[in-house]
């Protein structure tokens, strides 16, 4: 009898990530392309900036040209399409503002991780690029991600309290999003995100790991929800499957080098 033939290989969900290059590989571009291979999906990639960066911080960064971070997007989205796009480092206006115009024309989800500071405290954002974001990349998110230092730095509202998180919600809403994710990860007690999008809130709570070793929770948590949504989850799903990976990823994060570890991204598969 003649072996039966393999099925013909059927194209996963494609997802592009618009983000800075992580060297130590915990962040950024490289944290984005392993969630979105362990989540199912094809990772594709437009690299906005290169940064030295290891365990212990960012030693250096510098900028792609727009020129070619609008080329590299041309160069994805004109032949192979995307289903989703997911956002990080911007760092300059210049850049801010050349991708949102690109965003415009995709008619895919977008979600936008507005990063601020490495987890080291490093800046990652100029002060100059703000209003740009506020006004040009936000209102082009299906889901904005701001952790709580970045919610105080893009409307000026401090979370101190869980109480404190649909304030900043409603704040962040306010800049054009069409739903935001404030992540309470900065807030004792357990993990507590809140999702809304101005009419139904959702609360999304784990418990809190003993793991120092957590670089790149947001780029992860943004991915996982891009990879989500490529597949056809609607938000609230999409966002509660994200929160479940990145948990269980933040519960398997190892040592790297002599400062703070990465994420486990293939958590699943060990």
């Amino acid at each position: 009898m003649s072996p039966r033939p393999l099925p013909a290989p059927q194209t996963p969900p494609l997802v592009l990530t618009v983000a800075g290059s992580d060297s130590g590989g915990g962040a950024g571009v490289q944290a984005d392309l392993k969630t979105m291979l362990a989540l199912g999906t094809h990772g594709m990639s437009v690299v906005t900036a290169v940064t030295a960066q290891n365990s212990r911080g960012v030693q250096g960064a510098w900028d792609l040209p727009v020129e070619a971070v609008r080329a590299q997007f041309r160069s994805v989205v004109d032949d192979i399409g995307v289903h989703a796009v997911k956002t990080g480092m911007l760092s300059s206006a210049g850049l801010v503002e050349e991708v949102a115009e690109l965003l415009g024309g995709i008619g895919a989800p977008v979600v936008v991780d507005p990063v601020g500071v490495s987890k080291h405290g490093d800046p990652l954002l100029a002060a100059s690029a703000l209003e740009s974001v506020r006004t040009r990349l936000l209102p082009a998110a299906t889901v904005a991600t701001p952790n709580l230092p970045e919610v105080e730095q893009l409307t000026g509202v401090r979370v101190e309290r869980e109480d404190d998180l649909r304030r900043a919600a409603d704040a962040v809403l306010a800049l054009g999003p069409r739903w935001a994710l404030i992540k309470g990860g900065h807030l004792a007690g357990e993990a507590v995100d809140l999702l809304t999008d101005g009419r139904e809130e959702h609360r999304l709570r784990a418990a809190r790991h003993d793991n120092r070793h957590t670089h790149g929770t947001g780029c992860t948590l943004a991915a996982a929800i891009a990879a989500e949504l490529a597949k056809g989850a609607e938000v609230p799903a999409a966002v509660t499957a994200a929160k479940k990976y990145v948990t269980g990823a933040i519960a398997a994060g190892f040592p790297l080098g002599s400062g703070i570890g990465p994420v486990a991204h293939g958590w699943r598969s060990r």
